[in-house]
C-alpha cells in the first residue's frame, strides 16, 4: 500500500470516526445513544462520514503535505 493511501486512510479515518461520534454526542440530549446506535441511519452516516474522510479530506491534505514538502 503507497504512502498516499497509509496517510488518507489515517487521517481521513481518524475525522470520520470524531465526527460520527460528535454527532451522537450532540443529539444525545434527544435520543439516548443506544437508540441511535440501534438504528441503520447511524451505520450509514458512519460509513458516509468515514469514507468522506478517506477519499475528499484525506487526498486534500495529502495534497497539502506534498506541496508543503516540495517547497
Amino acid at each position: 500500500m503507497s504512502e498516499r493511501w497509509k496517510y488518507q486512510i489515517k487521517t481521513g479515518g481518524i475525522w470520520g470516526v470524531f465526527m460520527t461520534v460528535f454527532n451522537v454526542l450532540f443529539d444525545i440530549k434527544e435520543i439516548p445513544f443506544s437508540v441511535q446506535v440501534a438504528t441503520p441511519n447511524f451505520y450509514i452516516r458512519a460509513a458516509a462520514y468515514v469514507g468522506v474522510g478517506i477519499f475528499v479530506l484525506g487526498y486534500f491534505t495529502w495534497k497539502s503535505k506534498v506541496k508543503q514538502q516540495n517547497r
